[in-house]
């Protein structure tokens, strides 16, 4: 399998001096089956974490056949930069807002927690206080999370401390900057395909959910 980034022009950019690169991600193989994965992947310049999200039910990628023809690629070429384009103004307003959204460290440790279960059963014992419960697996990502978003230097800024926005880059940074990894192919489908993903995703959903509702978004 190869993979291919390139970095589009300008930036997404949140508050006056936090920017985020914008790239496209393209992954195929070599053995002829499958197709050609292109997706839209934003960098957060000041850390390098990915932050991955699809937005109103849109995908951010698309899959190109090996036999489609030219004509069929260049519609989904098209395609493709419509989702760019849609993607980077959406996530820009998006992370505007959250930068301006207040969120206390015992609220940003309940969605950590939220997003990080596992399974419904996790969730359930969250709801009810039953935290002897939780495996030691599960306390060390939500405790190297939290302690990644309370001490990085990173996440000591204008737009990050105390808001929403830094609980989101909190998960995204730990998961590629503070986690360990068997090694880099793992890391590289964790993040963008794998638990890494997932777990991010679902950051971004309740995220979204508590500047809508606000903590009510966390029972």
């Amino acid at each position: 399998h190869i993979f291919i980034t390139a970095k589009l022009p300008d930036y997404i950019r949140v508050g006056r001096n936090d920017c985020i690169q914008k790239y496209l991600f393209l992954t195929t193989s070599h053995d002829g089956f499958g197709s050609i994965m292109a997706a839209f992947t934003p960098v957060r310049i000041v850390c390098r974490n990915t932050l991955n999200a699809a937005l109103n039910d849109c995908n951010n990628c698309i899959r190109i056949r090996y036999t489609a023809s030219a004509h069929d690629k260049l519609n989904q070429a098209h395609k493709l930069l419509g989702i760019t384009n849609q993607l980077a103004d959406e996530l820009e307003g998006i992370f505007n807002h959250w930068a301006k959204v207040q969120i206390t460290d015992r609220q940003v440790k309940r969605l950590v927690q939220m997003a990080m279960a596992p399974n419904k059963e996790t969730l359930q014992h969250l709801k009810t206080g039953k935290i002897d419960e939780f495996s030691s697996m599960y306390n060390n990502m939500v405790n190297n999370i939290m302690e990644y978003s309370l001490t990085n230097p990173t996440h000591q800024g204008v737009t990050t401390k105390g808001t929403l926005y830094g609980c989101y880059n909190a998960v995204s940074g730990c998961f590629q900057n503070v986690r360990n990894y068997k090694d880099e192919e793992t890391k590289f489908k964790s993040i963008m395909s794998g638990h890494a993903l997932t777990r991010t995703q679902a950051t971004f959903e309740l995220c979204n959910d508590f500047a809508k509702v606000g903590v009510n978004a966390l029972n």
